[in-house]
């Protein structure tokens, strides 16, 4: 239900909705996000809080918040993340705050997080959708991850393995897309937060109230 629908019948906008994308490194993932946000006008997006040090074209506030370990850690005291996990040594975290505040304003809300994150905002938010993007085959990903020139051989070897891992956990999740073709994986994506929200349990209320006045 869009906000303008909502404030005709004096309804507060529905709380956004969470949708959850996990995809080994390597598989085009950060590509699928920013094409569907371009595409889906509104749908707001929870940026995550890391250690690692910013790669090449990253900004920080807009792909991640790059932050010491030091104050990772008193974030993580302070309960101030929805779920953290370590990932290749490295500290990832979704803050609470920034969650909220796109779900009380009504907005969906886009979530990058790994195996790890995904597992936890499932036990938290019941409600979520889960999509997890796999790769055409291990090969490709290989080769991929090859063009990255920040990996070393080492480097590689660890994230293949860590990949076998991550694939294995796709039955866990609601929706399992291949990214064999870019803009056909970011069709799909799309139409599964287009589906979702129009789901009868969320579009219900709005049917009930509108044959009530």
């Amino acid at each position: 239900m869009t906000d303008e629908i909502a404030m005709k019948l004096n309804r507060e906008p529905q709380k956004g909705q969470l949708f959850v994308i996990t995809a080994p490194s390597g598989t085009g993932k950060n590509t699928i996000i920013e094409m569907v946000r371009k595409d889906l006008k509104g749908l707001g997006y929870s940026i995550s809080h890391t250690t690692r040090a910013p790669r090449k074209d990253e900004i920080d506030g807009v792909h991640y918040y790059f932050v010491g370990k030091e104050e990772f850690e008193k974030m993580v005291q302070a309960q101030e993340f929805v779920e953290w996990a370590v990932v290749y040594n490295q500290l990832y975290g979704t803050s609470i705050a920034g969650v909220r505040s796109a779900q009380v304003s009504g907005k969906d809300v886009l979530l990058d997080l790994d195996i790890q994150g995904a597992r936890q905002i499932r036990k938290r938010f019941s409600d979520s959708t889960s999509i997890f993007i796999a790769p055409p085959s291990l090969q490709t990903l290989r080769e991929r991850l090859e063009k990255r020139s920040s990996y070393d051989g080492t480097d590689i070897d660890l994230r293949m393995t860590e990949a076998v891992q991550e694939i294995r956990e796709c039955r866990n999740f609601d929706f399992l897309i291949v990214n064999d073709d870019l803009r056909q994986a970011v069709s799909e994506v799309e139409s599964v937060i287009v589906a979702v929200k129009a789901q009868t349990k969320l579009r219900l209320p709005f049917v009930e109230q509108m044959l009530d006045t």
